[in-house]
């Protein structure tokens, strides 16, 4: 039972068309197959059954009038509630569970620097946890996996998308510039999927390309 105050309807109708027009995007594109995707199966693989399980929470954040720092702080906020609801919930389901942190109100010159900001400086802290941080909007040249000319990371509202690391992440994690960092994601990558792993040659990939991150910074040092 949902029982809401006066307020809480205002907000609710100013967010909704947002919401509506995220999951309509969600349905229509992610959850489906594209002809330039490069491969057979849908855009995201887990999205389908995501819907199907009622896994995916999406929420509007008001940031037009905050600095980045408050903004990162909210999004620091949503990767605990994750953790939380996932621990609470069966283990089964937590491959599927998704947030969708939708930012309504940025100005369209601005959306590049800041999503694209606030998710270089705190994917580290989702890495860490075992989780992803995608960043979404319409601008976004980010190229897919399986075809260069595909641009899988264009949504029609800016968004950062949080779920957990799945082993075909490990490309996001092996293309990071700084080997230091590079060699915490495939830390964290390696910690994930040592235990009860099903893709041997991942494995194997991740723990040639720890090694040669290490290897390059003793080169550095040297």
């Amino acid at each position: 039972m949902q029982l809401y105050t006066p307020s809480e309807l205002d907000h609710l109708q100013q967010d909704l068309p947002y919401l509506i027009e995220i999951m309509e995007w969600v349905k229509s594109f992610v959850a489906r197959h594209h002809s330039d995707l490069g491969r057979t199966g849908f855009v995201c693989p887990f999205v389908p059954y995501a819907l199907k399980s009622n896994s995916i929470k999406l929420t509007v954040i008001r940031a037009k009038n905050l600095r980045q720092k408050q903004i990162e702080e909210i999004v620091l906020n949503y990767r605990d509630v994750f953790l939380d609801i996932v621990e609470a919930q069966q283990k089964e389901l937590a491959l599927y569970k998704v947030f969708l942190l939708v930012f309504a109100d940025l100005p369209i010159e601005d959306t590049a620097k800041l999503i694209d900001g606030i998710q270089q400086k705190l994917k580290p802290f989702f890495v860490e946890s075992g989780l992803m941080l995608g960043e979404f909007y319409k601008q976004n040249e980010s190229p897919g996996l399986h075809n260069p000319n595909f641009r899988p990371l264009r949504s029609p509202i800016p968004m950062l998308v949080i779920r957990f690391m799945v082993e075909s992440d490990l490309p996001f994690l092996d293309s990071e510039n700084d080997p230091h960092l590079r060699i915490k994601y495939l830390e964290a990558y390696l910690r994930r999927f040592s235990q009860g792993r099903k893709d041997e040659t991942k494995l194997i990939n991740a723990q040639q390309a720890l090694a040669l991150a290490k290897q390059q910074i003793g080169q550095e040092i040297l």
